[in-house]
């Protein structure tokens, strides 16, 4: 006879059953046990492991209508992982029952042991809360829920908006400036008090109020999200001294004292993330093109991948060949070289030959000089190209260099008269460029310029 409950259930298999008849309980289970009997052999044969207590009753809930049944089947199972899956597979082998077509579908395999873990959670939550209420702590565990206690209590309201920081906030001359509020209360934690936390992405009125004057530094998580706070910290007109960002993948409200103190001492100064700032942080999310286009067939990809291979080869064999025949001329030219050394002088007019090759490699190319109206308009033609162009006084293009090489080149230049690049105008850029003579600068876009010289003309994208 058949047990009706085993000891230790450890997993509960569920099936779906569909039959094209209306049938009874005790049909469903013999068709079970016949079509799976011999199956998997003795050792997984589900009457064999009912009888040694491994499988349990199995449980039938049958539902007729429309002339079919329907119905969910439970398995209970006390094996491992792997032959309560095999077992689960074979009841899938079970299409009749009776005389009507049926089909049985294993919807998922439950692991019985969790609920038991949940709940064994929650028991030792409660056992510990209980613990911590009525059992004496330790003296130095006492100070450091004082500390901690008292140190969250200083949390105060900022501004307007309202925004958390650290007490007496208007009295410090240098701050730190975070996200969150959760940041805050983790910075007073470890003894930094001049914190306030902005409250979400957009820049409130009453940070860009208090870096007038003060000493900024923007301390930032290691995610993307920093990427986008700075860039709205940067375009809504915060004047920023330092930025600094916790590791790559932490947040601020995670690090612990040590980490703080070293991120702190490493911070950069802001003129030296000019290329940083530019680029474009906030960018939307766009779906890769491989998700975008029908994927191929297995035999599609394999043909791509060896089509891939042989043009990898190819083109190595190219490379290879255009190798060897560089090195045969120079071959040659080495030899013709020395065979050039060992004429003698009288044989040899170089004269007429330098003439010839300078005229070559020097040719006359008129100066093409350009209006300031040409020269405002062709900051479209630099638009998102973080490049720069040097123009003398008379409007000749001098040079095309990056972004980020514009003040060493002004620098190490004489004759500069116009200033053309995608970049945002600086105190610092306008201060150098005067010192140099410079007459005009021309950016997409004015930052914190508050000395604005009469004799240098500035002009950006708009206006």
């Amino acid at each position: 006879m058949a047990k009706t409950y085993i000891d230790t259930v450890k997993y509960l298999i569920y099936a779906e059953i569909e039959i094209g008849g209306l049938v009874e309980k005790p049909d469903v289970v013999g068709a079970v046990f016949g079509q799976t009997e011999g199956l998997l052999g003795d050792e997984l044969d589900l009457r064999e492991l009912q009888k040694n207590g491994r499988i349990g009753r199995i449980e039938v809930d049958l539902n007729g209508r429309g002339g079919k049944t329907f119905g969910m089947i439970k398995v209970p199972s006390s094996l491992d992982m792997v032959e309560t899956s095999i077992i689960a597979a074979s009841l899938e082998a079970v299409d009749r029952v009776g005389p009507c077509e049926g089909r049985l579908k294993v919807q998922k395999i439950e692991d019985t042991r969790n609920q038991k873990r949940k709940v064994l959670v929650e028991r030792a939550k409660n056992l510990l809360k209980n613990l911590l209420n009525t059992e004496i702590p330790e003296s130095r565990e006492i100070s450091e829920m004082v500390r901690d206690q008292v140190k969250t209590a200083e949390v105060t309201e900022f501004g307007f908006e309202k925004l958390a920081a650290g007490p007496g906030i208007e009295k410090f001359d240098e701050l730190v400036v975070v996200e969150g509020r959760a940041d805050v209360i983790n910075l007073l934690k470890n003894d930094i008090s001049n914190v306030i936390a902005i409250g979400g992405a957009k820049v409130p009125k009453t940070i860009i109020e208090l870096s007038k004057g003060r000493g900024l530094t923007v301390f930032l998580d290691g995610d993307r999200g920093g990427d986008i706070i700075l860039n709205e910290l940067i375009q809504g007109g915060v004047e920023i001294d330092f930025v600094a960002r916790a590791p790559v993948g932490k947040e601020v409200e995670e690090l612990t004292r040590k980490e703080i103190i070293k991120v702190l001492r490493s911070k950069t100064p802001f003129e030296q993330i000019e290329e940083y700032k530019l680029k474009p942080f906030a960018q939307p999310y766009q779906t890769p093109r491989r998700y975008l286009e029908q994927p191929h067939s297995r035999n599609e990809r394999a043909a791509q991948f060896v089509r891939n291979d042989r043009d990898i080869q190819s083109a190595a064999k190219a490379i290879m060949e255009k190798q060897k025949e560089e090195v045969n001329i120079i071959s040659s030219v080495r030899s013709v070289i020395e065979e050039e050394k060992k004429k003698p002088e009288v044989e040899e007019k170089p004269k007429p030959k330098k003439e010839e090759k300078q005229e070559i490699l020097k040719p006359e190319v008129p100066e093409v000089k350009k209006s300031k109206e040409e020269l405002i308009a062709e900051l479209s033609e630099l638009n998102n190209t973080l490049k720069a162009r040097i123009y003398s006084q008379q409007g000749v293009l001098l040079k095309e260099v990056p972004v980020r090489d514009v003040i060493k080149t002004i620098e190490s230049t004489d004759g500069v008269g116009t200033i053309v690049f995608d970049g945002i105008i600086t105190q610092r850029l306008v201060d150098i460029a005067v010192g140099k003579g410079v007459k005009m600068i021309i950016g997409i876009k004015v930052g914190n310029v508050s000395k604005k010289p009469q004799d240098l003309e500035i002009h950006t994208k708009n206006k």
